[in-house]
């Protein structure tokens, strides 16, 4: 595929399999041929890596947790259960939403926390918020251990961001999906995974080996959840697609 950007005629012009279609450059077909190739170069750079929140890597594209945020607090959950912790900036953003909400706090499963990253998540100031669990988010004793700290009746929503093979995040949605309430998420992250096969950092299986897959594979098998976006609560523009790494990823039970 090839993608010509002419600002002096301001086209753009995307030729494929002998197919040639030209766009408006400014217009929202252009602005998500654009955003699709952005996102895939970022990835590659890794500019996800250069991000923090509150003093801790985050390791996450901004417009996703942005849109994070907006989920949250729209739920205004209980319980925020994520999976995978890496240097913590993620359990540390979503213990700050809690606690600027004055409600809910974070459960973090990694298989393996690394001492300096568990002791900065805890002296950090959301500490309080935040437990941690160290083993596989799949291993039944270790979800029988966070679903003893759920208790009866609280909202919970569910963030999977460990192992983004397609068979670990079917296991783990098998897992933690009843945990979930209705109206609220658990949520596949990573599923980009799907375009960046052909990138110089990608692996040739992602092409069928990734979250969104199983997300789609899931909602189909389990009619009370269906694979929706949230929707923006503000948008005074044409668009309606996330810019992500997430794509398909939200399942919002009913």
């Amino acid at each position: 595929m090839k993608l010509t950007i002419d600002t002096d005629n301001k086209t753009l012009i995307r030729e494929e399999n002998g197919e040639s279609l030209e766009l408006p450059l400014y217009s929202k077909k252009a602005f998500e041929e654009i955003s699709r190739q952005w996102v895939r170069v970022g990835w590659n750079e890794k500019y996800q890596y250069s991000f923090s929140w509150m003093g801790r890597p985050i390791i996450q594209l901004p417009e996703d947790m942005i849109r994070t945020q907006e989920a949250i607090w729209q739920v205004k959950p209980d319980v925020i259960i994520e999976t995978g912790i890496a240097h913590g900036g993620s359990l540390i953003y979503n213990a700050s939403l809690c606690k600027a909400m004055g409600k809910g706090r974070v459960i973090g499963v990694d298989i393996e926390i690394r001492p300096h990253n568990r002791e900065a998540v805890e002296a950090h100031p959301m500490s309080e918020l935040i437990t941690m669990i160290e083993g596989s988010s799949t291993a039944p004793e270790i979800v029988a251990q966070v679903k003893a700290l759920v208790q009866p009746g609280e909202v919970v929503l569910i963030i999977l961001d460990s192992n983004h093979t397609k068979q670990h995040v079917a296991d783990e949605l098998e897992a933690y999906h009843d945990l979930v309430t209705p109206g609220s998420y658990i949520v596949a992250t990573d599923g980009i995974m799907y375009d960046l096969a052909d990138v110089p950092r990608g692996e040739v299986d992602w092409d069928w080996n990734h979250p969104t897959d199983a997300a789609k594979e899931f909602a189909e098998a389990h009619p009370d959840f269906v694979v929706e976006q949230p929707v923006w609560p503000f948008n005074e523009s044409d668009l309606t697609e996330n810019i992500t790494h997430w794509p398909g990823a939200w399942l919002k039970k009913k």
